[in-house]
């Protein structure tokens, strides 16, 4: 296998382990976001290549010069959220080519994890892709299926970077190989768009060209069915979370599951103590859900920077605790901002 000379752009585990591959990185472009690798990046990479590490506030470069100057076979993008041009793109003799956590054209955009779990998606994968001058539309060089689960969107992230790594490497390899690569164009018509819940006032995940009010991804319709709320927090966990109020205790859902009983008196949206141990229980359109996991809401703050979220009565749940069945439990932090088990905040709730 001939080594190629590759500019990557991305987080520092890929760089890694092309280098690991015998690749020769001749330019490394950081993002502004943590990442493992950043130290046996900078220890092995060559003297003579440029390193480039934005989150440790090293200048933006001019790209296209840098490439012009690093003359790269192949450019390479792993999580490198910014738009490559076509001169810069130009400059490599190969091209580019990016890797992306979805089977594209499905999910296209910069949280295809929240739209797949939202979606209700059985299935997801990773596309390689040549880069172009728009997001995520190059035609595919190579994918990997696997099954979405009970995956929140944390672990079906972390569980997406094995396989992107795996065929980002094996498609750089067939590359240096001098393999000719099938390149299949994206059909246009089954392409989706995946929002950033926290950015983009969208409305469905998964339905391109919808608008919505800012912020209706944070939130749930409590008349939906308890299989789709559901869907919803785990696409919002663990951050930013599924932001309620009950009884005047603010917090964030990370976990839950269908509620086996519950107040048959609730109305979908109210919400209560109950059961021995007691949970925190809120009626959906079907039936109701069982906090499993929670975030405490620091005081005229919300962590994950979702504070809009309180500010919305479709965000909160109606109703007071009920009244019996609530106990004390072992522990009961009064910390804000600390993480709490659903029986942990019936507690809190209770004695309000």
């Amino acid at each position: 296998m001939t080594a190629l000379r590759i500019a990557f752009f991305g987080l520092p585990l890929a760089a890694c382990l092309l280098l690991q591959d015998g690749h020769d990185l001749v330019a490394a472009v950081l993002p502004p976001v943590e990442g493992p690798g950043r130290r046996r990046l900078r220890a092995r990479l060559a003297p003579t290549s440029p390193l480039v590490d934005l989150l440790s506030g090293d200048p933006a470069p001019d790209l296209e010069a840098l490439l012009a100057r690093v003359r790269p076979d192949l450019i390479v993008s792993w999580f490198w959220t910014r738009r490559f041009t076509a001169g810069q793109l130009g400059q490599a003799r190969l091209g580019g080519i990016g890797a992306h956590p979805s089977l594209l054209p499905r999910h296209r955009g910069p949280n295809p994890y929240f739209a797949a779990i939202d979606a209700g998606d059985r299935v997801t994968g990773v596309t390689i892709h040549r880069l172009t001058e728009r997001y995520d539309e190059g035609a595919i060089l190579a994918q990997e299926s696997l099954l979405v689960g009970e995956s929140d969107s944390w672990q079906l992230a972390r569980r997406l970077d094995r396989p992107s790594l795996r065929q980002l490497r094996a498609t750089v390899a067939r590359m240096a190989r001098g393999e000719p690569l099938v390149e299949t164009p994206q059909d246009e018509a089954a392409a989706t768009w995946a929002p950033d819940p926290q950015r983009e006032p969208s409305g469905t995940a998964g339905e391109p060209g919808t608008t919505a009010r800012p912020g209706a991804l944070l939130r749930v319709d409590w008349t939906w069915s308890t299989e789709r709320i559901l869907r919803r927090i785990r696409a919002l966990a663990p951050v930013p979370g599924l932001a309620l109020e009950l009884s005047g205790e603010r917090f964030f859902v990370l976990a839950a599951e269908p509620a086996e009983d519950y107040p048959r008196a609730l109305r979908p949206g109210e919400g209560a103590v109950f059961g021995t141990p007691p949970d925190v229980v809120l009626r959906t359109g079907d039936g109701a859900v069982r906090v499993l996991l929670a975030q405490l809401a620091s005081p005229g703050e919300s962590p994950s920077d979702a504070t809009e979220a309180f500010d919305d009565g479709a965000a909160l749940v109606c109703g007071e605790a009920a009244s019996g069945g609530a106990g004390s439990p072992e522990t009961s932090p009064d910390e804000t901002g600390a993480i709490v088990t659903g029986q942990e905040l019936a507690a809190r709730v209770a004695r309000r």
